[in-house]
């Protein structure tokens, strides 16, 4: 069905498809997630992005850095604003942190450019989450200096009876953390066809199961890359 990947190494199948103009010359391109699966395993290796001209057939393969995992799949739409399609890949990792890997590229002339690396998003967006007396924890956003309280009453007596005293002391400090990202989802959140990009990163307590919420930043292109436009912290209710 696809003969031009007959070419690539190992033996490689298409996991995932989408139909745009990617290259700006105003034809529908084919855009691919090619992949070697592993036996008896949805685990799938060696995940490239391929990319066949519409007008013209040519035919580019991106090796991804991160090109191994669970359910790859595609999404195009405009980022930029540049009335042409990105290229939105989304791979889940499989770990127990939900962490997941997703890449943005503009394919503007068949040149592919990175404009989304989650691996540059984590290092950029950090966070302080520590514990405080009278059942609070509070979480600091170290990109945009923001601090958020979270209330922990909701959690019952037998949670609460583990950290804080009869008084609503810390027995002792406590850290917390803030996952890597685990969901990017596009939104076109001013209805006017240009995609911002909904990040969601799970708050965790003493271990990686104990959930009290999510950070949510919204971010937007503006000139050459994309910027934070608004970010809120969602709890979970009782």
């Amino acid at each position: 069905m696809y003969p031009f990947f007959r070419a690539l190494t190992g033996n490689p199948i298409v996991v995932s498809s989408a139909l745009g103009d990617v290259t700006g010359d105003g034809i529908a391109d084919h855009v691919y997630l090619t992949g070697i699966r592993t036996e008896d395993s949805p685990f799938i290796q060696e995940i490239t992005l391929v990319v066949r001209d519409g007008g013209t057939g040519q035919v580019t393969s991106v090796p991804l850095k991160d090109n191994a995992g669970y359910n790859p799949r595609l999404f195009l739409g405009d980022f930029t604003g540049n009335k042409i399609d990105d290229i939105l890949i989304s791979i889940d990792s499989g770990g127990s942190g939900g962490m997941m890997y997703h890449y943005i590229y503009s394919f503007v002339h068949n040149s592919p450019l990175v404009i989304f690396d989650f691996n540059v998003y984590n290092e950029v967006f950090k966070y302080e989450v520590t514990y405080k007396d009278d059942y609070k924890v509070e979480v600091v956003s170290k990109a945009n200096n923001m601090k958020y309280i979270i209330d922990l009453s909701y959690k019952g007596a037998d949670y609460l009876g583990e950290i804080y005293d009869a008084n609503g002391k810390l027995k002792q400090p406590i850290s917390g953390f803030v996952n890597p990202l685990s969901g990017l989802y596009p939104v076109d959140f001013d209805a006017n066809q240009v995609y911002e990009l909904l990040a969601y990163q799970r708050i965790a307590g003493r271990y990686n199961a104990d959930s009290l919420g999510y950070v949510l930043n919204t971010l937007a292109w503006r000139e050459n890359r994309f910027v934070l436009a608004n970010q809120n912290v969602a709890i979970f209710g009782s």
